[in-house]
């Protein structure tokens, strides 16, 4: 009887594990199980922290590597090597054990690239890469699904091509990252920048996607147009309506009206056309990770990190399906347990709802679409509110309806389309009645998106006949041309998955059959999570911003492969042909050498022929007077992760944070500070003790420290 073990990401993994099995008891470090029904001989079910081994520093190759210097660049080390991390080397030399003493290894790591580097990279290090291998792949942590797929447990070497494509990934960010993080630093700080410049493969395309937007923001002109619009009075009440053209000037539409023989005062028309169409809608796809980031965020203002957490958090609870996902279709497997627990399902969401469609449709269902992973879908767990906090509470239900939405009838409207003719000139206007809210009654979100609303009017138009005369009242109206608007998280997210292509038609989005995106659905929000990190960005109202930090490594980088959404997306494209076995490693990393070696050459030209965008930092850098030495002329300045003097080589300390008992300053706040001034309310401080408190700051010049000041009472 041989002995098994069953490697798993993290603890709370290998626990859900060992509840599916009997006869299991605790060790150091490791569970010990015996169950017949599933292994003939004993079996251990041990776990990682995640990534046990990491790929070691620059100077473990090469002392010389270990100054940031030009002339030491690029890093390119004949071969990577790896190690096992300070504080986890206990755990790993367990792992290590168990895995020399046995037979078969089960590899049971989340379903991804990741959970397969993970283990590949254990199994390595421990020198049992020879051992055979059997991958347990589940989109579930219920006991039932566990027990299914140890009954069929796949071949293990169907997914080591997953493990190279996740192991490229991990090469090329190392020497993207340890070269043009240091590349750019370099040449930065000559020009006097200050702090340390971090550029990732895809963080930076990321970035410069932003900074796309926000340019695009701040050169925006806005022009006045104009707009012809009359007040229709007909017998049973009145509405607005347009010409369907916008002119440039106030001259333009009164040469209009002048050429219709038309008036700004009362005019007289008729109802050339009245069009009523009955329209239904759909019940939305099922959600993939992104769309569920999405959705958060435009609901709930949740980051897409939060989401991802919170989704994570529900599936290790078994509430949820497997969060990282980018799928939007299920089986007929899942189709049917849903089905049945749909009374269940209705009592969790507290609605009553009528079946109209029982039976799978393609537009949900569809086997052939569903490659790794299905969609976000409930289990047939269903958890009580009390045993949830807010967000879980709210991304559950989320998840909740739009899984039974698929069951429940489609959302129909009455759109009336009526046409007016005033002389010739032709006035529109379009509205909309609901007739049944169908699958929408499931949702106290509203789920129609801007464009749509945009678009779609929904003003309830009178009855009229066509041929019927009418009054017209007609006015020229001025408005003026709008910037595109900040991106959100949440819309971010989307943005990425297109590499920067900004699809609204859901149809178009769901037929491209090659997904080019920036990232993958479990990295989005990590990216996202570094940029504010590395203060490239700062979220304000849930708008995303590109800070001054990020807006000049932008210019540095502008027009090289780094800047490229596109670019980024088809190395996504081609790390995932790896993982498909139909593209190499080293060909991959050959590209990115070439890159960065084409990078060393170009970049200080560029950053050379920036002194304008340097010197316009400089003078935009200081924050306000350095309260200890502004007499000597020291200005505030955004180091990066603090505050602090420009004087300081000159011996002066003075700093402030960025982050002050759990909450960010702003710097507008911290501009009322140097200028002596309390700032604005700040609310949701936590004390020492974990107490949470709401207060104004101001800055103590005797004490030299920043102190929380109350509201009277």
């Amino acid at each position: 009887m041989g002995l098994t073990l069953i490697l798993a990401e993290k603890p709370s993994q290998a626990m859900h594990y060992a509840e599916a099995l009997q006869h299991v008891s605790k060790k150091d470090g490791y569970l010990e199980a015996n169950d017949k029904r599933f292994f003939p001989g004993k079996v251990y079910i041990t776990w990682g922290f995640g990534h046990l081994v990491e790929l070691v520093p620059p100077e473990s190759y090469s002392e010389s590597w270990k100054q940031w210097q030009l002339n030491k660049l690029p890093i390119f080390p004949e071969t990577f090597q790896f190690q096992v991390g300070k504080d986890k080397r206990k755990q790993f030399n367990v792992v290590k054990k168990l895995l020399k003493e046995t037979d078969e290894i089960i590899v049971a790591t989340d379903c991804d690239r990741e959970g397969e580097n993970i283990a590949r990279s254990i199994i390595k290090m421990a020198g049992a890469s020879n051992k055979p291998t059997k991958r347990l792949w589940i989109n579930s942590l219920e006991v039932d699904e566990i027990q299914s797929g140890l009954k069929q447990l796949k071949d293990g070497n169907n997914y080591i091509s997953l493990y190279k494509e996740a192991q490229t990934r991990q090469l090329s960010d190392w020497l993207v990252g340890m070269n043009a993080s240091r590349l750019y630093t370099l040449l930065l700080q000559q020009r006097g920048m200050q702090g340390v410049f971090s550029v990732g493969r895809v963080q930076t395309a990321t970035l410069y996607l932003l900074y796309k937007r926000q340019q695009e923001i701040e050169n925006f002109v806005s022009k006045p147009f104009f707009d012809l619009v009359g007040n229709i009075n007909v017998k049973n009440g009145s509405f607005d309506a347009k010409v369907k053209a916008r002119y440039q000037t106030k001259e333009d539409a009164m040469n209009i009206l002048d050429s219709h023989r038309l008036s700004s005062g009362e005019n007289q028309g008729i109802i050339q056309q009245v069009t009523k169409e009955q329209k239904n809608k759909k019940a939305p796809k099922l959600h993939s990770l992104s769309t569920l980031q999405a959705t958060a965020n435009k609901n709930w203002k949740y980051s897409p990190s939060d989401v991802l957490k919170t989704a994570q958090a529900l599936y290790e609870k078994k509430l949820l399906s497997y969060p990282r996902t980018d799928s939007h279709y299920i089986t007929e497997s899942e189709f049917a347990y849903l089905k049945s627990h749909l009374p269940t399902y209705q009592s969790c969401l507290n609605v009553s709802m009528d079946v109209v469609y029982p039976n799978a449709r393609k537009r949900y269902v569809d086997s052939s679409k569903v490659q790794e992973h299905y969609a976000i879908i409930p289990t047939k767990q269903v958890p009580n509110k009390q045993g949830l906090t807010d967000k879980e509470w709210n991304i559950y239900q989320e998840v909740m309806a739009r899984t039974i939405a698929m069951f429940a009838g489609d959302y129909e409207y009455e759109e009336t389309k009526v046409d007016v003719d005033v002389n010739g000139l032709c006035f529109q206007k379009t509205g909309k009645v609901e007739l049944k809210k169908g699958w929408k009654a499931l949702f106290t979100e509203d789920t129609s998106d801007a464009k749509d609303e945009a678009e779609q009017d929904n003003t309830v138009l009178p009855s009229m006949q066509e041929g019927e005369s009418c009054n017209v009242g007609i006015d020229i109206y001025e408005g003026k041309t709008k910037p595109s608007k900040a991106y959100t998280q949440g819309q971010l997210i989307n943005v990425m998955k297109q590499a920067g292509k900004e699809i609204d038609d859901e149809a178009l989005q769901h037929t491209l059959k090659e997904n080019e995106g920036i990232g993958t659905e479990a990295t989005r929000a990590n990216i996202l999570d570094t940029l504010k990190k590395q203060y490239y960005i700062e979220i304000n109202k849930n708008k995303v911003s590109v800070t001054k930090k990020g807006q000049i490594l932008c210019q540095a980088v502008e027009g090289t492969i780094l800047a490229s959404p596109e670019m980024t997306a088809k190395w996504e494209k081609y790390l995932h042909k790896i993982g498909q076995n139909e593209a190499s490693q080293e060909h991959f990393i050959s590209k990115i050498e070439q890159m960065l070696e084409s990078l060393m050459e170009n970049a200080p030209k560029k950053v050379n022929a920036m002194q304008q965008q340097f010197q316009e930092v400089k003078e935009q850098s200081g924050i306000g007077d350095c309260p200890i030495c502004s007499q000597k002329g020291g200005k505030v300045e955004d180091k990066g992760k603090f505050y602090g003097c420009s004087r300081y080589r000159d011996g002066c300390t003075f700093t402030l944070p960025k982050r002050f008992l759990g909450k960010a300053i702003s710097e507008t706040n911290i501009k009322k500070l140097l200028a002596g001034n309390k700032t604005n309310l700040i609310k949701g401080f936590k004390s020492k003790k974990g107490k949470t408190f709401d207060a104004y700051l101001r800055y103590d010049s005797e004490e030299q420290r920043i102190k929380p000041e109350f509201e009277k009472g």
